[in-house]
Formats: structure tokens, C-alpha cells, sequence
């Protein structure tokens, strides 16, 4: 147990699929898993263990930002032994190339945070998923017809900004769109030498003004989730 996660060891499965909100992560374990249990409910960042198509699993939220994020897959990945992370997140669109729903799968994630370095002394502002992990994912989009855009996101400390630069960030460093966790998990799956990647589907669009309720965002985004689950 750690003083965020009252779970034992035995109650985390290898692979561990991690929305942010933690009635996503419910609404996941509700609707996918079989004989799942809630194994985790500090400060109500939900954790259920379960199977999916006799595969254990583990859904848990992050909670919002990369200091939750940095939190909970640090400890997932040193005291829990968790081999790899998927994070299923929502995303704004820097592109109007990308719809509402549209699912993206991370290759590379830049940011300004600070998180890498102040966390050991990283200097990269681009931090990149685990490539095996990636094929996988997209060999079983291929199988199922899931339609998946690849690329550079922004992974950013800040939802509201005074001066949005998402042209300039698309432009200069090809990202697609916008969240806010991505960096974090990828600088703690290299520290640890494990497998993490993220697939978010887009919930708004800067370019377009769209977007989807909290509600949509909840329910609706199941592509995504289904995707991950069978990567197991």
C-alpha cells in the first residue's frame, strides 16, 4: 500500500488501463469487466481489478494534470510491479484534420512542464510512448476496423492559457491536439523501464470550437477503450 493507493500488491493486474476521471474508470469496470472488485478508494481515485475475456486488468484513474498522473503511475510502476500503462484521455484538436470522437494514438509527447527534469534531471521536451506496445495497438485497429490517427501531442500544465499558441505548436512541433498527462506517464515508464502509451479521443476542437459534455465524454468514448482492452 502506498498513501495514495490502499490496494494490496495482488490486487493490481500487470497491465493497468488509466482514464482521468475517476467515474470513467467506474463507468469501464461496469460495463467491460467480469467479477471485478474495487480495490482502491483514496481520495476517490477509483481502482477496479477484473477480467476482460479471461485477461486480468486493472482500470484506474489519474486523476487531471501530470503531478497526479507523476503520482499514480510512479507508484503503479515501483511498488506495484505494473509491467505497462495505457492512458484513455480526452483531447483537444490543434488540427481541423481531426473530428469530435476521432481517436489518437501518441507517439511522442512535447511539453514545457518541468516534471522530467525536476523529477531527475531530464532535459527532453519530447518524450516518446513504447513502440511495441504501438504495433499492437495498431494491428488490432487494422483487425477491427478502428480508424486511429498517429502522432505528436501536446502534453500541457495549463487548461486555460491567456494566449493559446496551438498554431505555433502545431506548426513548429506537429502536434495534434492537446492533454494534460501524457509526459509525466512516458518520463515514469522510462525511468522504470516499462511499456506506456496513450490513445485519447477528441472531445473539443480550438479550431472549430466544438466540443462534447462531460456526459458525452463519460459514456461515448468507447472506440478508445474498447481498443485498449484488447490489447490484453
Amino acid at each position: 500500500m502506498t498513501p495514495h493507493n490502499k490496494a494490496t500488491k495482488e490486487e493490481i493486474a500487470k497491465t493497468v488501463i488509466m482514464p482521468g476521471d475517476p467515474l470513467r474508470a467506474k463507468h469501464i469496470a461496469e460495463t467491460y469487466l467480469k467479477d471485478y472488485k474495487l480495490v482502491n478508494t483514496v481520495r476517490n481515485m477509483y481502482a477496479y481489478t477484473g477480467y476482460y475475456n479471461g485477461k486480468l486488468v486493472t482500470i484506474m484513474a489519474s486523476g487531471m494534470g501530470m503531478p497526479s498522473m507523476g503520482i499514480y503511475s510512479y507508484e503503479l510502476f515501483k511498488f506495484y510491479n505494473v509491467d505497462r500503462i495505457i492512458r484513455v484521455g480526452s483531447a483537444g484538436a490543434y488540427t481541423d484534420k481531426l473530428n469530435l470522437y476521432d481517436i489518437v494514438l501518441v507517439e511522442g509527447s512535447y511539453s514545457e512542464s518541468t516534471y522530467a527534469k525536476t523529477q531527475n534531471g531530464c532535459l527532453d521536451n519530447i518524450l516518446y510512448s513504447n513502440k511495441e506496445l504501438n504495433s499492437e495497438i495498431e494491428n488490432i485497429a487494422k483487425t477491427n476496423n478502428i480508424k486511429i490517427n498517429k502522432g505528436i501531442v501536446h502534453s500541457s500544465d495549463v487548461f486555460y492559457k491567456e494566449n493559446n499558441n496551438f498554431k505555433e505548436l502545431y506548426e513548429k512541433y506537429g502536434c495534434l491536439c492537446a492533454e494534460m498527462e501524457s509526459f509525466a506517464l512516458f518520463h515514469n515508464a522510462n525511468i522504470f523501464n516499462k511499456q506506456a502509451t496513450c490513445l485519447l479521443t477528441i472531445s473539443d476542437s480550438l479550431v472549430t470550437h466544438e466540443e462534447t459534455t462531460s456526459e458525452e465524454r463519460e459514456k461515448n468514448f468507447m472506440g478508445m477503450i474498447e481498443l485498449a482492452l484488447k490489447t490484453l
